[in-house]
């Protein structure tokens, strides 16, 4: 099974936001946006294409296939 490459926190940081007001923003936990940064969580389809929207990048800019 491939493993996915995650960018959230990368853009996440350049939008000058925090774990906190992101997951608010998508309507998650800040948990859930932890573990995605760190590679434990792959998101729904749903969660992904929120997170994409709420930091303005292309959703297979923050999630690839390694």
């Amino acid at each position: 099974m491939n493993a996915i490459k995650v960018r959230v926190k990368e853009f996440r940081l350049k939008k000058g936001l925090t774990q906190e007001e992101l997951a608010r923003r998508v309507g998650v936990r800040r948990e859930t946006i932890v573990f995605l940064e760190q590679g434990k969580y792959n998101p729904s389809l749903k969660l992904a294409l929120n997170i994409a929207k709420e930091l303005k990048i292309p959703v297979d800019e923050l999630f690839s296939l390694a």
